[in-house]
């Protein structure tokens, strides 16, 4: 038997997913080890062998491939624990971090933080001006060389660097994606006075138009390169350690896996690795069961994530925020709010508020008798009888419903003048409705309909909430997958080898054009392809699997809109046809009659996503089962209706055709599914749960 494991460090567990040939898959979770994050792994992997009755030898023996997604590129940029980095850019240039095109104020914060002028606040940067050495050269837009690099200069700022500790520099230079023989002289440079400092070159990392966002991505790379290094190595190591000796591969933003060796260097594209699997998951489980358009909703322990498949595609964007900075390299899109099952619930002003704030895994909330003290999500669901604390994680580990009921009652329901049953509904309340929120926010902004959309729920808390925030956001449908609480490590595990390149191309069509292709070269567009295809075949062999995408734009508009380009030599007509299309996806998004066409058109950025075939086995279709009966019938509290004597069923007693009507809960060892009143659960073919949400005022 040949087993292949997909593992997700998550802010509270670290979930680990195992297939095998015969399409059965495994999942365990383990509490995340902050202090040292492989350690969690290497529990789940003890534990996933106790559970299959198996030595952890044979599995490893056994085990034909290893895959991990991980958080500690975003935790380590977000808690500005990066090394000490160095930036070498354009004399005349040295504040482009800090200006950052005069978006610096806003950048990152949500709506309503935007909102609040007086609470504004500029980024500290993560390169001090100290750190920025200007460099002595200039390359014009054709790329000219108008003034040669001054290299003594440039080893005298290197040494300097050197001499104050830094242990990596990025290297962006004005118009280096034209000509980047000055960025790689200075790489060459920074090797012979400061052999093993960690080096990003932004002619390498992201060739294209955008000084502040080049500047940002390339710093931000040699920000977390060494963190990132020292980390996948340890990982590496580690699962070495065991005696494993096949392929590790990790998790990137972009849609697919990198080689751990490549990806330590890639540390910038790794930045939405998670989350990133558990879209891929939902594709490939959405092509499965027959769903193309998907709302994908992640809610774990700390955060509520939230991605969109549309058409059977992942919506992936070329520019994100990232701790108030701009990292502008391709990623599947997902957005986040601090709810998830460790979020902490506080009065403030007399209103309930719950998160963004969390109580991690450590001390974790109160029911976990850590030390944890204040209420969360997680510790309202035990109040309301929604999850049992005797079951929880199958058993494995007890949860202290005394601790919750104190926690909810000192914290919430005294100040509010409430009952503590009153108190912990209006916790599941404030949090449902916020990621309703950011549902109907997320597809409505990009031009979508919510209605025309399914939801998949996954994390360890999706289940539990999905029949209340998908109600309240007007959805009908919600599948919550076999692999709900590791989704995110099945996408890891499952997804194919990913490489993505980008060039600037900066031609257009002016104001009042007629036809786009009497001003754009498309013999330029061809050879643009071309040369980024022939990158996609280096990277990952001549059969790999390309997309071509442009990013457009209407003159003297800032944001840009990707449009897919056909796979074969472009006509003037087809560069014609994409304007056309650029049109319509604009006007779709931004609504009818908003295109600028009279404006003129800019093709601004070629890419080319490439994807590579994993092998991995199919899943298998579950056992059909006699009808199911419930463990127990116990009393739930439900918002507005009070408590309900409500059936609970285990997971491993439903089987494909199974149809039930709510409220119900479905028990699994790694999560909880609830069901509203007058919501129907269906059981389909692979054993995946889909709640039908008929009663829109369900709870």
């Amino acid at each position: 038997m040949s087993y292949y494991i997909g593992t997700d460090i998550g802010g509270t567990f670290t979930d680990l997913v195992m297939l095998s040939d015969d399409g059965e898959v495994t999942i365990v979770k383990s509490p995340t080890t902050p202090s040292d994050r492989t350690k969690g792994v290497l529990n789940a992997l003890d534990s996933v062998a106790r559970q299959i009755g198996i030595p952890r030898d044979q599995l490893i023996e056994n085990l034909k491939y290893f895959a991990h997604g991980t958080t500690a590129a975003t935790n380590a940029f977000i808690e500005r624990k990066g090394v000490k980095t160095g930036l070498l850019i354009t004399r005349g240039f040295a504040d482009t971090l800090r200006i950052q095109r005069c978006m610096a104020s806003w950048a990152g914060l949500a709506d309503h933080e935007i909102a609040h002028f007086s609470q504004r606040t500029i980024p500290v940067p993560i390169i001090p001006l100290d750190l920025i050495e200007e460099i002595s050269e200039r390359v014009d837009e054709n790329g000219d060389i108008v003034a040669p690099l001054y290299e003594a200069a440039a080893r005298a700022s290197i040494r300097n660097l050197a001499s104050k500790g830094v242990e990596a520099v990025a290297i962006t230079l004005l118009w280096s994606f034209r000509n980047p023989a000055h960025e790689n002289r200075l790489a060459e440079i920074v090797r012979e006075e400061a052999p093993g400092m960690f080096i990003t070159i932004s002619s390498s990392l992201i060739p294209i138009l955008g000084e502040y966002e080049r500047a940002s991505t390339t710093s931000i790379n040699s920000y977390l390169g060494p963190v990132i290094h020292r980390y996948i190595n340890g990982l590496e190591k580690s699962i070495r350690g065991y005696g494993y000796d096949g392929p590790i591969s990790i998790m990137e933003s972009g849609g697919g896996v990198l080689p751990a060796e490549e990806a330590a260097f890639q540390a910038a594209n790794l930045l939405t690795s998670g989350p990133a699997g558990g879209v891929l998951a939902s594709q490939k489980l959405g092509e499965l069961i027959g769903f193309k358009n998907i709302i994908t909703t992640d809610m774990g322990g700390t955060s509520f994530d939230v991605g969109l498949i549309v058409d059977g595609q992942p919506i992936l964007e070329t520019s994100r925020e990232v701790g108030r900075f701009h990292v502008a390299l391709p990623s599947i899109k997902v957005t986040a709010i601090g709810a998830g099952g460790g979020s902490i619930a506080r009065v403030a002003g007399g209103h309930l508020a719950v998160g963004p704030e969390s109580a991690g895994s450590e001390p974790g909330p109160a029911c976990y008798g850590r030390g944890g003290e204040e209420p969360t999500i997680t510790d309202a669901d035990i109040v309301l009888g929604i999850i049992d604390p005797a079951y929880f994680l199958g058993g494995q580990m007890k949860l202290d419903i005394e601790k919750s009921k104190a926690a909810v009652e000192e914290k919430i329901a005294k100040p509010l003048g409430l009952d503590i049953y009153e108190a912990a509904a209006g916790i599941r309340e404030v949090a449902n409705n916020k990621m309703a929120d950011l549902l109907r926010r997320v597809t409505t902004r990009s031009g979508y309909d919510p209605r025309n959309f399914v939801i998949f729920a996954y994390g360890g808390a999706g289940a539990t909430h999905a029949h209340l925030y998908g109600s309240i956001g007007g959805i009908a449908t919600v599948v919550v997958p076999t692999t709900a609480s590791g989704h995110s490590a099945l996408g890891s595990v499952t997804a194919d080898r990913h490489r993505s390149f980008s060039r600037s191309f900066g031609q257009h069509a002016p104001p009042r054009f007629t036809k786009a292709s009497d001003h754009i070269d498309a013999t330029a567009l061809n050879a643009g392809f071309e040369a980024l295809e022939q990158r996609c075949h280096d990277a990952l062999g001549k059969d790999c699997q390309i997309q071509r995408l442009v990013a457009m734009r209407f003159r003297l508009q800032v944001h840009e809109v990707p449009i897919e380009v056909p796979q074969k030599v472009l006509t003037a007509a087809d560069l014609d046809d994409l304007v056309d299309a650029f049109e319509q996806k604009y006007e779709r998004i931004y609504g009818k009659g908003s295109a600028l066409r009279s404006s003129g058109v800019e093709l601004t950025v070629l890419r080319t996503e490439a994807l590579s075939p994993v092998l991995k086995p199919k899943q298998a279709k579950a056992v059909s089962k006699p009808t199911p009966k419930p463990v127990q019938v116990r009393k739930v509290y439900f918002y507005r209706t009070g408590f309900a004597d409500t059936p609970v069923y285990r997971s491993e007693d439903l089987g494909p055709g199974h149809n039930l009507t709510g409220p119900l809960i479905v028990e699994r060892p790694d999560t909880t599914v609830v069901v509203g009143a007058g919501q129907r659960l269906e059981v389909e073919p692979y054993g995946n749960l889909i709640i039908h949400l008929q009663d829109k005022k369900a709870m």
